[in-house]
């Protein structure tokens, strides 16, 4: 079974996360599919949106631990760090379709996406410090950008689980839906997006990022200090017990 598929609705390429059993928590295989999906969609001119979503049940749980802590790959060549570094560069609106679980890099790589839609049984969470590691995905620039220092410290420091209510309240989705409203509802507007014309919207997409501050400086102070924490004797303890539950 493949744990990212991608296929063509019309103009719409669309990444599922499907790895259902693990709740979409995400492998460097995956990162890599989902790399080679969104360099395809940028490389098509038939496509014009990419639209990235889970299931009814669940979006992205994170990291998978065992792989991401057991791949022996230079930290600048890992799937999951070209993946990161890839989003901010694309051309093509990203939609997201966001249902249950949105954990660390489930929730930190929507603030890449142009349109989000969740569904009022979403939990996102940042819960990076309380397993001894910081912030990634320019997170720690993007979020405050998002909805003010003050929000983002809360959601960061504490990395308390919050609903798709709040999200919305905070500026991070753009619609709350039932459940099972969210997929089909965010390839329509994904759909909407592709019959938009297709130069003006990808240079109005560049203007609405030309205004912030460098991304590739924040991804760059977020990983020295993702790589030190990651070996500290915080952080050890704490996977060490998440992967023995």
């Amino acid at each position: 079974m493949e744990s990212v598929i991608c296929r063509r609705d019309e103009h719409v390429m669309v990444l599922t996360l499907n790895r259902q059993d693990k709740l979409n928590a995400l492998t460097q295989e995956m990162y890599a599919r989902l790399c080679k999906g969104l360099l395809d969609a940028e490389e098509d001119e038939q496509i014009r949106a990419v639209l990235i979503q889970g299931s009814d049940n669940c979006f992205c749980a994170g990291n998978d631990l065992d792989d991401f802590l057991e791949t022996e790959v230079a930290e600048n060549n890992r799937p999951v760090h070209q993946f990161i570094r890839l989003l901010p560069t694309l051309n093509k609106p990203l939609v997201a379709a966001v249902s249950g679980a949105a954990v660390g890099i489930g929730t930190t790589m929507l603030l890449h996406c142009d349109l989000v839609y969740c569904s009022d049984k979403t939990r996102f969470s940042l819960p990076f410090v309380n397993i001894g590691l910081v912030p990634e995905a320019a997170s720690s620039l993007l979020l405050p950008l998002r909805i003010g220092r003050a929000q983002a410290a809360e959601l960061l420091l504490l990395g308390k689980a919050f609903d798709g209510d709040k999200a919305y309240q905070l500026g991070l989705v753009n619609k709350v839906l039932p459940r099972d409203e969210v997929l089909p509802f965010a390839l329509a507007q994904a759909q909407a997006l592709a019959a938009q014309p297709p130069k003006a919207l990808q240079a109005t997409k560049a203007l609405l990022k030309a205004n912030r501050p460098s991304v590739d400086a924040a991804m760059n102070a977020e990983d020295v200090a993702f790589s030190a924490a990651l070996i500290g004797d915080e952080a050890k303890p704490l996977l060490a017990a998440i992967r023995n539950r």
